[in-house]
This record gives structure tokens, C-alpha cells and sequence, in this order.
């Protein structure tokens, strides 16, 4: 029996580019545009794909903390700048932290399954490169539990946490092992990121990227087991993309063949006031996969494409043992063998994940979507994978905050 109640379908997928550092239009005293441009232009990107944009029933938009970086609330409210028609329709606003993106999908999937609409516009959007990094850091410890780990937590909260991970890691595998797996991670990210027009690192021609990933970590300057590049980056973007019933799609002129079907999703929420039992586990991330799993009826090796939240080198070596695809501290050397490469095993992150692509964090779960869904109707263009007609899935996990609220969700090549 299907986990669905009903057969639902995601199409039309659209990135903005990822604007930040390592772009080259990017400047930091130049004007940029506003959040409500990201959603405009994202939501555009996608109803350009489509037939009768008015058969949009309702809107979703994710976002993580637009009001602080933007002072921006009320983000439903930009839904009928959008397109005319979209004018007077429901638009809500959903937010879980760097799974917010995640969150973003579920809600437009319980819309269809609940029968108050047969197609659903979601999008996902973050501008962050309005403040300094240090008051950026401040703003996404909202992340965690702000008023019982953030006073006393390390000015960069969220990359001292996976610091902390990347230790216990060294202390338990190895610090050479880890090290050369976190490095390769970021070879992967940044090769990835170069096939990708939109992706904020697209313009990156460094000849050493291992070298670069093998960097010592400064921790008077910033973390004690991570560099610079160990981390995801401060992105402005949006992604967007529809879901639609079988009647939905016929409302909007698209074809089975240019759409995914949604097989199952698991929505995983772990206790923000707790610390993480173990450091060197993703656990709740794992719960995820292993629901997901189930609930599909498939097992980790029938997927032919996999993205994932390496918002930080070290939570992409862990997300591939919490998906299944490497036992118990071997991800690192699952990784440095090339298992995730687009040749490999298990292509990861073809557009180059968080570190490579960008993470504007609202934006994030969606843009997965739209990745796994654009490899699995064969418009990745130059990232394209081979979906192997034996795995015909692809797979997202989204995670928002240390391993603590978490979206899987897998899709089937129709």
C-alpha cells in the first residue's frame, strides 16, 4: 500500500542564482536586491514552465528569520506580487530553521493530500548578506535553543556546534581519516559547484582545492577542528517548484514525463533543549532516512541520486552514514574513495550542496527538491547523472538546527 493517499507530482523547478562571496556581480557596498525580489524571480522561474499559471491553488513560502536580516515579516503577503491572478489566494509562511525549505514542502504536500488544492507554488527564499558575518552568526543561533545555549556558546554558534562534531570525530575515527574526508567533501562541493551557473562558487578556479580543504583550523579566529571552508555559505537566493495531483498537472499542461512523483516523506523533530547524545551521529537524521526508507518500500541502494545538508564538511560525512550508504565511522573514507562523486556510488549534491551552491537557508530544502527532481526528468543539464532504470529514485534530507528538525522525502522517475 502507497504512503500517499494519492498520487502527487513535482515539476517545474527553478534556483536563482546564489549570490554572495565568490560570485563575481556580488560586492558587499553595492546595492543588492531584497527578499521580495528572490521571491518573484524564483516564483516567475517557475510558472514560466507551466500552462495557465491561475490553476495555482495556494502558495507556500519557507524562510528561516527574514526578520532579522531583512526586517521583513509577513512573507505571505509578497505571494500575489508574483502573478496577478495569485490575488486574493492563501499564502502561508512556514519556518523550522535550515529546514524551513523542508517544512516548506511538507505543508505543500499535506495541502493536495488533504483535497484544498490540487496545485501548490513553493518557495523558498533567505537573504543574508545584509549584516556582518558576526551579527549573521547571532541571528542563525535561532536556530538552537537560543536562551539556554547561546550565551555562553562561541561567537560562530552554529560552526563551533559542528566543530564540535568534526572533534569527536578526530578523537573517535581519527583525525587524518576524518580530515581527508572532510577535505575531499569540499573538492566534491566545489567541482560539483562549477557545472552550475547558479551556484555561488561557480566561479571558483582554484588549481588546490584538496589542499585547500586540508587547511589547519584557527580557533583563535574562528573554530578549533574547522576552516573557512568546512562551511556552507552566506547566501541570498530562492528556489521554487510546484506540486501538483494528477488533475493538477493536467490544469497546468504538464506531462507525467516532465514531472516526479513524490513516493513518501518522513517530518522528524527532535528536543531543541537537549544536547545531541552522541556527536559523532546525525541520529535524528537517521530516524529520517530509515522512515523514509520504510515508508517508500526501497532501501538506500536503489536510489540513483541523494541530496543532503552539508552546511558544514563534517555533517555531509555523517549524513551519508545516517542515510545508510556507509556503516558507523567509515563515511569519511566513503567519501575520500569517491563513492559520492557524480561518477560514483551515490551521486551527492550535483549542483554542489550548501558549501558549493550556497545556502540561503530558507531557500535550501527546496532547492534540494528542485535538484533531485531536475536529475530525475533529465534537465540537469550539464550535472546530469545517469538515473539507472533499475533506481529510478532520488532522495533529499533536509536538516534544520544541530540535528534537530529534520524532512526526507524521496522521488520516483515517472
Amino acid at each position: 500500500m502507497s504512503f500517499l493517499r494519492k498520487k502527487i507530482y513535482a515539476c517545474a523547478g527553478f534556483n536563482t542564482i546564489s549570490l554572495g562571496s565568490g560570485r563575481k556581480e556580488f560586492h558587499p557596498k553595492k546595492p543588492r536586491p531584497g527578499i521580495e525580489h528572490y521571491i518573484k524571480e524564483a516564483g516567475l522561474g517557475t510558472i514560466n514552465q507551466i500552462q495557465n499559471p491561475e490553476a495555482i491553488d495556494e502558495g507556500v513560502i519557507g524562510n528561516f528569520v527574514a526578520e532579522r536580516f531583512c526586517k521583513q515579516g509577513n512573507l505571505g503577503g509578497f505571494f500575489p506580487m508574483i502573478h496577478s491572478t495569485f490575488q486574493y489566494k492563501p499564502c502561508i509562511r512556514v519556518e523550522g530553521a535550515c529546514d524551513s525549505g523542508g517544512l516548506a514542502l511538507v505543508v505543500s504536500l499535506k495541502t493536495i493530500l488533504a483535497d484544498l488544492a490540487d496545485v501548490v507554488l513553493c518557495v523558498g527564499v533567505e537573504v543574508q548578506n545584509s549584516v556582518k558575518a558576526i551579527y549573521g552568526a547571532d541571528f542563525l543561533a535561532a536556530a538552537g535553543w537560543f536562551s539556554g545555549e547561546r550565551k555562553n556558546g562561541h561567537a560562530y554558534f552554529f560552526p563551533d556546534q559542528f566543530s564540535q562534531r568534526a572533534g569527536a570525530c578526530f578523537e573517535r575515527f581519527g583525525k587524518e581519516k576524518t580530515r581527508a574526508g572532510m577535505a575531499q567533501w569540499y573538492v566534491n562541493a566545489i567541482e560539483n559547484a562549477r557545472k552550475y551557473p547558479k551556484a555561488q562558487e561557480f566561479h571558483n578556479k582554484n588549481p588546490e582545492l584538496y589542499a585547500t580543504g586540508m587547511m589547519s583550523p584557527n580557533a583563535k579566529t574562528f573554530c578549533e577542528h574547522i576552516n573557512v571552508f568546512d562551511c556552507s555559505k552566506v547566501s541570498d537566493g530562492g528556489s521554487s517548484m510546484i506540486f501538483a495531483s494528477e488533475e493538477g498537472l493536467k490544469k497546468i499542461g504538464v506531462d507525467r514525463k516532465d514531472a516526479a512523483e513524490v513516493i513518501a516523506y518522513a517530518q522528524v523533530q527532535d528536543n531543541l533543549t537537549t544536547p545531541p547524545k552522541d556527536l559523532t551521529r546525525l541520529s535524528t537524521c537517521a530516524v529520517a532516512a530509515e522512515r523514509v526508507f520504510e515508508r517508500a518500500a526501497i532501501k538506500a541502494s536503489e536510489l540513483s541520486v541523494f541530496e543532503l545538508h552539508d552546511c558544514f564538511t563534517i555533517a555531509g560525512v555523517l549524513a551519508i552514514e545516517a542515510a545508510g550508504f556507509a556503516d558507523y565511522g567509515e563515511g569519511a573514507d566513503f567519501v575520500k574513495d569517491g563513492q559520492t562523486k557524480l561518477t560514483g556510488a551515490i551521486p551527492v549534491n550535483t549542483t554542489g550542496g550548501l558549501i558549493g551552491y550556497g545556502h540561503p537557508t530558507g531557500a535550501t530544502g527546496v532547492r534540494q527538491a528542485v535538484d533531485v527532481v531536475n536529475q530525475l526528468v533529465d534537465k540537469a543539464d550539464g550535472c546530469q547523472v545517469k538515473i539507472d532504470a533499475n533506481r529510478p529514485y532520488g532522495m533529499l534530507s533536509s536538516m534544520g538546527g544541530n540535528d534537530k528538525t529534520v524532512v526526507a522525502m524521496i522521488f520516483r522517475k515517472t
